[in-house]
């Protein structure tokens, strides 16, 4: 069975109460993967992901949380933070904030099949694989496929 990592904008999505076309779509994706697909997979996530969702105060929180729960929590060790130094480094992510890199590296450090993101900016986003995988290779890791739950459904976004 194939590993996935679930990031944040998972969970996020999932719960999302915004109206507009794209975000409703993005909804339903993500809701037609989890309820139907999860399954055949072996789902892990980050204690970064219990982390961010945790702080502030929005809406369904713990709903995301327990939605999350059940699942394997890969803890950020000191070998996970030197990667995400590398990263940052490289400019591969953002340091600031630099979850997208601890995302990454719990990612690639484990082994995960596939970082499931709507993160499209830093995570999912094809002029970035490249580098990712450069990176990757220098410091002798897996590089998951990073992709979207639309991705993951093998659908298009006309669909």
């Amino acid at each position: 069975m194939e590993t996935v990592y679930i990031e944040t904008t998972i969970p996020s999505a999932y719960f999302e109460r915004r109206s507009d076309s794209k975000t409703v779509a993005r909804r339903e994706w993500t809701r037609e993967w989890w309820d139907n697909y999860r399954l055949h997979y072996d789902l892990v996530t980050g204690a970064s992901v219990m982390d961010e969702l945790s702080q502030g105060n929005h809406p369904d929180k713990s709903k995301k949380l327990t939605l999350i729960g059940e699942l394997e929590i890969l803890e950020v060790s000191k070998a996970i933070a030197d990667i995400v130094q590398v990263y940052l480094n490289h400019f591969v992510m953002p340091s600031n904030p630099a979850t997208d890199a601890i995302h990454l590296a719990l990612a690639s450090s484990h082994k995960a099949d596939i970082l499931l993101t709507w993160n499209c900016e830093h995570l999912a986003n094809a002029n970035k694989a490249g580098h990712i995988r450069r990176v990757n290779a220098l410091l002798g890791l897996h590089v998951p496929m990073i992709i979207t739950p639309l991705e993951l459904l093998g659908k298009s976004a006309n669909e």
